[in-house]
C-alpha cells in the first residue's frame, strides 16, 4: 500500500531539495532564499522498493493571523493531519532554534508518525547540529544530505517498518467483494479520460486574476494558497480531480508579468515553470480580470498558448462585480475578434471564482475545445473543400504561372496538422494561406483551435528524367542490320 509522506520544517531547511531527490525530478523550485515554496506540491517518490506520496510544504511561520505566513502556515497543518507520515527535518549546520522546538511540539500533538532529520549534515560542521536534535524529543535523528544523496538509507529503514504496518492494516480493513465478469462487456464503451490518462488542463494569466481561487472552487476545497496580493502563487502545481466527472489534472501557474518588469529570480523561474506547464497541457484556459481585460500581456499569454498548438479557452473572471453586463460582454467579444484573430471562434467564458457561477459553461467549453482540437477530417472530404475553394477563389499567378494546388490531406491532430500537395510552394502569398486555414475553421466547425497548414512541392514526376539513354542492344542493331 501506498502511503503519504509530508516533509516539514522552517523555511530554507531544504525540503524542496528532498522533494526533488525522492521523486527523481526537479519539480519543485528550489533557491538559497528562504519562503521560496508557498503552496502544497505532491509527487510520486521510490525509495528502494518503496512507492509512496510525498507533499512538499511551506515552511513553517510562527505567524498565526491572516497574513500571507499565518495563511502559509494553515497551509502546512493541514497537509501535516493529511499525511500518514511527517518528516521533520532542521537545518544541521544552524543547529536547533526556538522555532523547531515550537514546531516539534506542534508535531508531538497533531501527527501519528515523526521522523526527525538534520539535513545539511555533510561534514564535521554539523555534528553539533546533529546532536542538538536529539533534545527535541523525536528520537534519533538521521543525518541527512538531500542535495548530495547521503542518509537515504536510513530514512528507507526508518519508512520501511511503517510501511508494512500502513499495508497490513490495509489488508485487514478492506472489505470482500465478489467481482462478476460479464459475458457480453462492451469493449468500445472506454471513457475518453481515465485516472492513469486525466485531461491535463493548465490555467494561466497575469498577476492576481483570480487562478488559484477558480482552481480552490473547482476543487470545492481551499487546497491552494490564494489571498488579495499579487504574485502569491511561484510554483506550477497539478492537482488531480474529477470535474463533473472527468478526470482531470489542472495545472496552477504562477502569473505573468512583462518580461522587462521581472527581475527577482524566483520570478524568473516561476514564469519558467509556468511556461513549462502550457507545454505539457492539452487545454490552456487564459485567466482574464473583468476589470482590466486584454491587456497587452493577456494577449501575449494568448498568443504563446496558440503557438505552442494547444487548445484554447478565454474565461473572463470576477464578472460577479461587473454591473453592466451585457454591454461589457459585447465589448469583450468585439475586442477578443478584433485584438485574437488566430483564435477566432475560441469559446469565450464568464466565470466568477468567488461565487462559483460559470463554472459549468468553463467545463463545457473546456471539453468542446478538447474535442475540436482532436479533430480529424477524411480526405475525400478535404479534397472536395479544396475544389470548392480554388473555384471560389483561385490562387494567385506570380510571373504569370500559376500555382496548383493538386492535393491535400490531414498529416496530424492535436492540434489539427494539414498538408497541400502543389507547385511552387515558396511563391505562395500569406493571405492566401489564411484563406485556406479561416474556410477549414469555418467550413469543418474547427472554432478557435491552432491550425497548421503547410504547402509542400511534388517536384518533377517525370521518372526517366536525368537518366541516360540506354544504348540499343546486340540484338537490336542485328535485327536493324538485317532490315
Amino acid at each position: 500500500m501506498s502511503f503519504t509522506l509530508a516533509i516539514v520544517g522552517r523555511p530554507n531547511v531544504g525540503k524542496s531539495t528532498l522533494f526533488n531527490r525522492l521523486v527523481g525530478k526537479r519539480l519543485a523550485l528550489v533557491d538559497d532564499q528562504p519562503g521560496v515554496t508557498r503552496d502544497l506540491r505532491e509527487g510520486e517518490a521510490r525509495l528502494g522498493d518503496l512507492r509512496f506520496t510525498v507533499i512538499d510544504t511551506a515552511g513553517l511561520e510562527e505567524a498565526t493571523d491572516d497574513s500571507l505566513p499565518g495563511r502559509m502556515r494553515r497551509l502546512t497543518e493541514r497537509a501535516v493531519d493529511m499525511a500518514d507520515i511527517c518528516l521533520f527535518l532542521i537545518d544541521a549546520r544552524v543547529g536547533v532554534t526556538p522555532s523547531d522546538e515550537v514546531f516539534a511540539d506542534i508535531l508531538r500533538k497533531r501527527a501519528a508518525h515523526v521522523i526527525l532529520a538534520a539535513n545539511k549534515a555533510e561534514g564535521a560542521a554539523a555534528d553539533a547540529g546533529v546532536l542538538e536534535a536529539y533534545g527535541l524529543g523525536l528520537g534519533e535523528p538521521i543525518r541527512l544530505s538531500a542535495e548530495h544523496g547521503e542518509g537515504l538509507n536510513d530514512l528507507y529503514a526508518q519508512l520501511a517498518p511503517l510501511a508494512d504496518e500502513f499495508e497490513a492494516r490495509a489488508a485487514r480493513d478492506a472489505p470482500e467483494t465478489d467481482v462478476e465478469v460479464g459475458e457480453d462487456g462492451d469493449e468500445g464503451a472506454l471513457p475518453a479520460f481515465s485516472d492513469k490518462r486525466p485531461l491535463q488542463v493548465a490555467v494561466v494569466g497575469r498577476p492576481n486574476a483570480g487562478k488559484s481561487t477558480l482552481i480552490n472552487r473547482i476543487l470545492g476545497e481551499d487546497r491552494l494558497l490564494t489571498g488579495p496580493e499579487a504574485g502569491i502563487t511561484r510554483d506550477a502545481i497539478s492537482i488531480r480531480t474529477a470535474w463533473d466527472g472527468v478526470p482531470m489534472r489542472i495545472f496552477d501557474t504562477a502569473g505573468m508579468r512583462k518580461r522587462a518588469k521581472v527581475q527577482d529570480k524566483v520570478e524568473k523561474l516561476s514564469v519558467a515553470d509556468g511556461l513549462r506547464a502550457v507545454k505539457f497541457a492539452e487545454v490552456v484556459v487564459v485567466l482574464l480580470d473583468a476589470a482590466i481585460p486584454f491587456e497587452s500581456q493577456d494577449l501575449r499569454i494568448a498568443d504563446l498558448a496558440e503557438r505552442e498548438g494547444r487548445a484554447v479557452v478565454v474565461a473572463v473572471n470576477k464578472w460577479d462585480v461587473e454591473e453592466h453586463k451585457q454591454e461589457k460582454l459585447r465589448a469583450l467579444r468585439e475586442a477578443f475578434e478584433r485584438l485574437l484573430p488566430q483564435l477566432r471562434g475560441a469559446p469565450l467564458v464568464t466565470v466568477s471564482a468567488k461565487t462559483g457561477r460559470g463554472l459549468d459553461r468553463l467545463h463545457a467549453a473546456i471539453l468542446r475545445a478538447h474535442e475540436v482540437w482532436n479533430r480529424r477530417v477524411p480526405t475525400a472530404a478535404l479534397n472536395r473543400w479544396l475544389a470548392g475553394m480554388l473555384e471560389q477563389h483561385p490562387p494567385p499567378a506570380p510571373q504569370g504561372r500559376r500555382i496548383k494546388l493538386r492535393y491535400m490531406t490531414q498529416v496530424k491532430t492535436r492540434p489539427p496538422a494539414f498538408v497541400v500537395m502543389c507547385s511552387h510552394p515558396d511563391k505562395m502569398p500569406d493571405s492566401y494561406v489564411r484563406y485556406l486555414v479561416n474556410g477549414l475553421r469555418e467550413d469543418f466547425d474547427m472554432p478557435g483551435t491552432p491550425i497548421r497548414l503547410t504547402l509542400r512541392g511534388q517536384g518533377d514526376k517525370n521518372p526517366w528524367k536525368g537518366r541516360r539513354k540506354s544504348q540499343p542492344s546486340a540484338l537490336r542493331k542485328h535485327l536493324k542490320k538485317g532490315t
